[in-house]
């Protein structure tokens, strides 16, 4: 089976304060959901609060991050699926959920991992 990425960025969630949460618990439920039926891996929100830093191979940090990733925030979950057609589903029950559109990446197989 094949394990997806399921994410979106904090600035695509635009729910007003007094709908989110309705949101938390809508998406909560399709996690249920997956878990019951067995394709959920893990997932969660990244903490907005917790600086990111650069580790380097010898072990040093740094304040900083690559460029590209400079803007990696919001919530994400990984699922075990047979197919990306069922993916596609996960991810717009999510997205209905969220009620933002989610990005579906799919991780590389590797046998070691």
């Amino acid at each position: 089976m094949t394990k997806f990425l399921v994410s979106f960025p904090a600035s695509a969630m635009d729910v007003p304060a007094e709908e989110m949460a309705a949101v938390s618990e809508a998406s909560r439920a399709v996690i249920r959901d997956a878990k019951a039926a067995g394709v959920y891996v893990f997932g969660g929100g990244l903490n907005s609060e917790a600086a990111s830093v650069m580790v380097a191979a010898d072990g040093s940090c740094t304040a900083e991050t690559y460029p590209q990733t400079r803007e990696l925030d919001g919530g994400f979950c990984v699922l075990e699926l047979p197919s990306r057609v069922l993916a596609v589903e996960w991810a717009a029950r999510i997205a209905t959920a969220c009620r933002c559109s989610q990005e579906l990446r799919e991780f590389y197989y590797d046998p070691e991992s």
